[in-house]
């Protein structure tokens, strides 16, 4: 089967992550796809990256005004010619067999949408491989991000998301949100009776923030945005999203309660235990280990404090319009 695929990238300041992602998809096993990097009004613009690999690639490059992530994936998609369109952050390396993956998943059992997991290469930084961790371990987001074991069904996220042009077409795109667009893509994709798995073995290096003060206003934004997408989508907040909130509640309340007793404050210690032996373990190293505590803290506290934040607003007071950090558009 010889499938059509377009590439679609946003971009905002990052030509060297441009550089790397180019370099990846240059070494494609496969090779029916084209390129679409598309500038979503940066001050550091990457064109002339871009230029160098017009000889290895089939790059397409355009330039548009600012209107983050959603919006610059449409203006990519209205001038693409995929049989499928395949969206990567900017801050994304794949492997050489990537396009293959998808191509065999595709041709054993054809879907309308799909997603696959991020991995950490080895060349990623100790923080960089820790805020991985923290972010697909079943200890800190259930698995939901494409892990083998989850708490709830997989929602592909435009980190690594393919949608046949049909469905992204009769969808109208990517909703103009600031944040969760990709889910609420997912989301319509299911509800419109779509057909939509996890590919396992297509997965991408993904670089993701590159120190916790970043990280943490990611995150942030992810926990307020999970309100908005319950208010647009009804009935899609399921207890595996509410878990973040209760652990910032329930830490709290542990360290406030080990002012009277200090056995309190042992499910804490016990938690961090164990996401340092997991992450020691899987990452083959004490160092990752002892800051994956730090990240799954973050990550687990940011969510949930944004989740909190926007309950509160959104819900409790009824306001419309939450906003975040807004400058934080790309992941």
């Amino acid at each position: 089967m010889d499938i059509r695929f377009s590439v679609i990238v946003p971009v905002y300041n990052r030509p060297d992550e441009v550089e790397e992602l180019l370099a990846s998809l240059s070494l494609q096993t496969y090779k029916n796809f084209e390129v679409i990097i598309v500038e979503d009004g940066s001050s550091v613009p990457c064109g002339d990256v871009v230029a160098r690999y017009e000889s290895a690639l089939e790059v397409h490059y355009f330039t548009k005004a600012n209107s983050g992530p959603g919006p610059t994936r449409n203006y990519g998609a209205e001038r693409c010619s995929g049989d499928y369109l395949l969206f990567l952050d900017s801050d994304c390396v794949v492997p050489q067999a990537w396009l293959e993956e998808v191509v065999r998943e595709l041709v054993a059992a054809p879907v309308d949408a799909f997603g696959g997991p991020d991995r950490a290469d080895k060349s990623f930084t100790d923080i960089q491989k820790a805020i991985n961790y923290s972010m697909t371990s079943f200890f800190t987001t259930g698995g939901i991000r494409g892990g083998k074991k989850r708490l709830d069904k997989f929602y592909p996220r435009s980190f690594n998301l393919g949608v046949s042009r049909s469905a992204f077409t009769a969808l109208e795109g990517f909703a103009a949100m600031r944040f969760g667009e990709d889910i609420d893509l997912s989301l319509r994709i299911y509800k419109a009776g779509y057909t939509c798995r996890l590919f396992p073995e297509a997965w991408v290096y993904h670089k993701r923030r590159t120190d916790v003060k970043k990280f943490f206003k990611q995150v942030y934004n992810s926990g307020m945005a999970r309100i908005s997408l319950w208010k647009k989508h009804p009935g899609s907040l399921k207890a595996v999203h509410l878990l973040p909130a209760a652990f910032v509640l329930g830490v709290c309340a542990l360290v406030l309660l080990s002012i009277v007793h200090y056995a309190f404050i042992f499910p804490v210690i016990f938690y961090a235990i164990l996401v340092f032996a997991d992450s020691a373990l899987k990452n083959r190293s004490l160092r990752i280990g002892l800051l994956s505590i730090i990240t799954a803290f973050v990550q687990l506290f940011a969510y949930g404090c944004g989740f909190i934040v926007a309950f509160w607003k959104g819900i409790i007071l009824k306001q419309s319009g939450l906003t975040a950090f807004e400058k934080t558009f790309y992941k």
